[in-house]
């Protein structure tokens, strides 16, 4: 479930303003939304921005994503910081570790799988081996002999 803030438009035609929300990333615009954070009026001047900046903060410490609108909006409203080169990076290098991580854990699951097998193919071959060997001890107890004695 990808979270996004983005705006909802509401107004009416030719009039518009905006509630800034966090929806759900496969919503419509205008459609469900999990919280409001504030509202935006273009048509003001200068532009109405009203955003619940410890709400906002919130989110985005939960991993909601800004759209380019609302990011800008943010900023103005002093909420958003533009994530250093340094976060950037770590994140690049935490995204690349955890792909390495699932290539590792599919690369052991069948390496796994191929030593039960062989495991498997080694136990079978040990109890021929076994009952061929309690076969031939068997026999001799009856009174065959073996050869060259």
């Amino acid at each position: 479930m990808a979270l996004r803030i983005r705006l909802k438009r509401m107004g009416r035609k030719k009039a518009p303003h905006y509630r800034i929300v966090v929806a759900e990333s496969s919503s419509p615009r205008d459609g469900r939304f999990v919280a409001n954070l504030g509202h935006y009026n273009p048509r003001t001047n200068p532009a109405t921005v009203v955003v619940n900046q410890a709400q906002a903060r919130t989110w985005l410490a939960k991993g909601a994503t800004p759209t380019e609108t609302v990011q800008s909006i943010l900023k103005r409203a002093g909420v958003y910081d533009e994530p250093t080169a340094a976060e950037g990076a770590i994140a690049s290098i935490t995204e690349t570790a955890g792909r390495a991580a699932d290539a590792v854990r599919g690369a052991v699951a069948t390496a796994v799988g191929a030593v039960a097998s062989a495991a498997g193919t080694v136990v079978e071959a040990a109890r021929d081996a076994v009952e061929s060997l309690a076969e031939r001890i068997g026999g001799e107890e009856e009174g065959e002999s073996k050869p060259g004695e």
